[in-house]
Order: structure tokens, then C-alpha cells, then sequence
């Protein structure tokens, strides 16, 4: 016989409503009486049932809406709140689209009403874009945010913020620290705010060193591969080409990796690159990739928690909700050398 949540409440000793709100992950419960049930509940092997759960009108399931070209950020975005669901007895809604869509707002809208999650995990640029969050919060709906910033841009939905600004200042800056002067710039798509905070980041490195911003350096672009391949070609073609390239993500750069070594470029003798994510595409080069690390499995796992904390506890529309900051830091390899 299938074991209940009665039988787990017998054994543990505590009611069966007790039982509930342990499994819920409900944080009224002292540790002692969690101890008991979750023992109970491995001896006896049970399942919670999450039909039942729907039919009681608690939340059974979270949902990722995402609009990323790269492959390696969506992967590891949803493994990270895979984790997190797992371990907390969700389940996952993943849900692709199109963030430009002039229907994009009625697309999440059937999303919602069709799915029944209990609230969502929103990343770029869908996480940075007003009609949607303004949208979202009209319908009542939970959601976390996660965006490139220095701080949340307000309390009133869990935040998770990547400082994208500082990671592109401590690259540039790295370069300059190398000798590099002439410093190409390539951007991601406008759409994600992570490109325009890098590029201030670039700027201010520049800034500080008492060096031109020179836009002929600074191309924007797509977060893509053959984009930094296309981009690279144009500014190493020219006679004052740049002795090191920023690409804002690690997609691009080894787009440009490949460029150099068409236009026989080498690297990093005659051209330095730098990344940023820290992705496959940084590790799995030749040379490989010096990039700046962003830790994107662990965000996610941090954006979950915080959303299915803020669905469990039932936060008021006035009280803060709570956000944590991530920093990329600088993991020198390969692709990098003097001037």
C-alpha cells in the first residue's frame, strides 16, 4: 500500500496538518518537528501528491519564461531551478518566447492562465522590461527577477542583480594594466541591459586611465558567435586595428578567436581577448578564454529559492522583498598577454 500523509503523521508522531506544512516548506515549523517528519517520510517512502496539492489551490509548479540566444545560459539557468524545484517538491514550467513580440503580454497571460504556476522566474530582457513587470504585478502574479545591475531596481518582487557594470570596468582595466591602449569593444544585443553596463564599465576603465573613448572601437551587435566573427573581421582589418578586444560575452569572443586566426591574427601576441560568463566557449577554446566568471547554475538555484520562499510566506504587496547581488570576477587564462 502506497504510504499517506496520515501514516507519515502516525509515525512521526505530530498531525497530519503538521505534516503539511513541513512538506510545504512552510517556515512556522521548528526544526525538531521537520527532523521527525522528514524521517518519517523517508522510512515510509512517501510521495506527496501533487494533484491534490493544485486541487487545495497551493502552488505545485514555478515557471521560466526566457528569450536567450545563447545555449549555455538557458541550460544552466534551468538546471539551476531544477535543482531548487527538486529539492523543494516543484515542478518546472519552461516556457520559450519571443520577448520583441508585439503580443507578448497576452502570450504570458494564456501562459498563466493555462499552466497554473505559482509564480515565475523572469530573466533578460524579459526581467527589464517595464510593460511586462507592470503587467505581472496588475495580475497579482509572483515573480523574481533576475537582471544586470548594482542593486534591485526596487523591493517589490524578489530581485536577483549580476553587477555587470564592475566586471566590464575590472576587464578593462585589466587590459590596460597590460599595456593595451587601443581597446575594441563588442557588444551584446541592446535588448539586455548586461551590454550597456559593460560598456559603461569599459568607458569608466578608460575614464580612469585618462584614455579616449573612441566609438570607431565600440560595435554593437548580437550575442552570437558568427556576430563576433563579422565584427572582429572589421576591426582587425583595419591599419590601426586594436591589440586587445572586450567581447560581452564568451560566444562573441570566440567568434573573434576564430576571426584572428582567419586574418592569421595571433593570440595573444598580437591580440588579447577577453569574455565574460565564464561558458564552455571559454574553457573548450584554443587558447582558452580569459573571461569574467558568472556563476549562472548558482543564480538560478538563488532566483528559485527566493521565489518559492515569497510564494510560501505569502508576502504583502507593502513589504520589501528581498534580493541578493552576484559579481563576476576575473578568471585570467590563456587568450591575454602584454602589449
Amino acid at each position: 500500500m502506497k504510504a499517506t500523509i496520515k501514516d507519515v503523521a502516525k509515525l512521526a508522531g505530530v498531525s497530519f496538518k503538521t505534516v503539511s506544512r513541513v512538506i510545504n516548506r512552510e517556515p512556522s515549523v521548528g526544526q525538531e518537528l521537520q527532523d521527525k517528519v522528514w524521517a518519517a517520510v523517508k522510512e515510509l517512502n512517501y510521495q506527496p501528491n501533487l494533484g491534490a496539492r493544485l486541487l487545495r489551490g497551493a502552488a505545485s509548479s514555478i515557471g521560466f519564461i526566457y528569450d536567450n540566444p545563447n545555449s549555455n545560459y538557458v541550460i544552466d539557468m534551468q538546471n539551476g531551478i531544477l535543482q531548487t524545484c527538486r529539492a523543494e517538491g516543484y515542478e518546472l514550467v519552461i516556457h520559450p518566447c519571443d520577448a520583441r513580440s508585439p503580443d507578448i503580454l497576452n502570450e504570458l497571460n494564456e501562459m498563466l492562465d493555462r499552466s497554473r504556476v505559482g509564480g515565475l522566474v523572469l530573466t533578460p530582457p524579459l526581467s527589464e522590461t517595464p510593460d511586462v513587470i507592470d503587467a505581472l504585478r496588475k495580475k497579482n502574479v509572483r515573480f523574481v527577477r533576475i537582471l544586470s545591475g548594482s542593486e534591485a531596481p526596487d523591493a517589490g518582487s524578489p530581485c536577483v542583480f549580476i553587477d555587470d557594470r564592475t566586471a566590464g570596468f575590472d576587464i578593462t582595466d585589466y587590459l590596460i594594466g597590460l599595456g593595451h591602449t587601443r581597446i575594441g569593444f563588442l557588444g551584446g544585443d541592446l535588448e539586455h541591459a548586461s551590454s550597456t553596463e559593460r560598456l559603461e564599465g569599459y568607458k569608466d576603465a578608460l575614464k580612469k586611465h585618462g584614455l579616449p573613448i573612441d566609438e570607431d572601437l565600440m560595435l554593437p551587435g548580437e550575442y552570437a558567435f558568427e556576430s563576433g566573427i563579422e565584427r572582429s573581421r572589421a576591426l582587425l582589418s583595419r591599419p590601426d586595428r586594436p591589440t586587445a578586444i572586450f567581447a560581452c560575452n564568451d560566444e562573441i569572443a570566440a567568434g573573434t578567436l576564430f576571426a584572428a586566426r582567419i586574418l592569421g591574427v595571433a593570440v595573444p601576441e598580437e591580440l588579447s581577448i577577453v569574455g565574460f560568463e565564464d561558458s564552455p566557449f571559454s574553457r573548450q577554446a584554443w587558447p582558452k578564454l580569459t573571461t569574467a566568471q558568472q556563476p549562472n547554475n548558482t543564480i538560478a538555484q538563488t532566483a528559485a529559492k527566493l521565489l518559492i520562499n515569497d510564494i510560501r510566506t505569502g508576502r504583502d504587496a507593502g513589504q520589501a522583498a528581498p534580493s541578493q547581488g552576484f559579481y563576476p570576477k576575473l578568471v585570467v587564462r590563456d587568450s591575454t598577454a602584454n602589449a
